[in-house]
């Protein structure tokens, strides 16, 4: 880590309108298509340099977790347009469903994650990769096996955070690639302290951004990203199925080879929501401060807060954010998700007794 005097940026709290940013655009493809053809024509769009032995980065939760994205949709694009890859992730640094590998491993066949190898990179030890114009860090610690795949796909179930305030593509590798014990507690961890959640708001935006931005870096042309808005609980699912009940609407797919355009266009789409829809996720957003993710992976260079919004449903006409989010229908949870989840609280309940 940096040795120089460091202090956290502000307006984690602030949302800045379209119309007050600044800077050249990027492009972001959408779908309302919330299936496995729609992942699939998203994923199609940004996969031009995706190449040689792939790794996919994917949030696979914690047991009988209910908001995941849906292992039939994963399974499908891995069948057609991507075969032989690999699902990768790393052990947390809580405890829960995934402290350990050997925990991981049968959580991975609990939630059915077994159609295509799955690669804990950490599992057998560590790596560092240098990040670039850092201001907290100057090596972040992965999973050792990450940097031996040539190709990374960056799939992300968009939500809330209890942190980060949202969990976009940032979260996803930020948190996600870190190591389990090392890379995890350099981003939440105030070195000497006994409480392993003491970095909060800004400055915990700006150690995940770095984080993210050494993977983003080491992988270079060939990573792409995209970002699934569908069962978006306020909380990460890390949660499993404690997580506050989903009450943001739907919305759909977004991908982008510009990871901070694809998070902004992402975190744009829920303040295009009516009040009665989009409160919930805003406020956790706001009171975390996590709009500095966005902000901060624009200072340190990875990508644009302006772009280009590309309806693949109309013809790729140029849409804005209200466009495509008008009609989106109230979140009712699927009786099956009703069931599994009553399921594994019960289970849970019973395993504490």
């Amino acid at each position: 880590m940096s040795e120089m005097k460091k202090a956290p940026g502000l307006g984690g709290d602030q949302y800045i309108p379209f119309d007050q940013r600044t800077g050249d655009k990027s492009v972001v493809y959408f779908t309302r298509d919330l299936s496995a053809e729609g992942l699939k024509k998203l994923y199609e769009r940004v996969n031009e340099h995706i190449d040689g032995k792939v790794a996919i980065k994917l949030h696979t939760g914690e047991q009988h977790g209910p908001n995941i994205i849906p292992r039939e949709w994963v399974k499908n694009l891995v069948d057609t347009d991507l075969p032989g890859a690999t699902i990768v992730e790393t052990n947390t640094y809580y405890e829960g469903d995934r402290y350990t590998t050997e925990q991981h491993l049968e959580t991975l066949k609990v939630n059915g994650w077994t159609f295509c190898p799955v690669d804990i990179t950490d599992s057998t030890g560590t790596t560092m990769l240098p990040v670039k114009g850092g201001k907290w860090f100057t090596e972040m610690s992965v999973g050792k096996t990450l940097p031996t795949y040539d190709s990374l796909v960056v799939l992300t179930h968009f939500k809330g955070h209890t942190m980060g305030g949202f969990g976009g593509s940032n979260k996803n590798i930020g948190i996600g690639c870190a190591d389990g014990r090392i890379g995890k507690a350099m981003i939440h961890t105030a070195v000497g302290s006994d409480d392993m959640w003491s970095i909060a708001e800004e400055e915990l935006m700006e150690r995940i951004a770095e984080s993210t931005k050494a993977t983003v870096d080491h992988f270079g042309e060939k990573i792409t990203f995209v970002n699934v808005m569908r069962n978006m609980s306020v909380d990460c699912d890390c949660a499993g199925c404690t997580a506050e009940k989903v009450v943001t609407p739907n919305v759909g797919i977004l991908a982008s080879r510009d990871i901070a355009a694809l998070d902004q266009a992402c975190v744009d789409l829920i303040w295009a929501l009516s009040p009665e829809d989009g409160d919930a996720l805003r406020e956790r957003i706001t009171t975390r401060h996590g709009l500095r993710q966005l902000a901060y992976m624009k200072e340190l260079g990875m990508g644009n807060d302006r772009y280009t919004l590309i309806d693949t449903d109309h013809g790729d006409a140029e849409i804005q954010p209200a466009n495509a989010v008008e009609g989106v229908v109230p979140f009712v949870e699927l009786p099956e998700t009703a069931i599994r989840r009553a399921q594994a609280l019960a289970a849970m309940a019973e395993s504490e007794q």
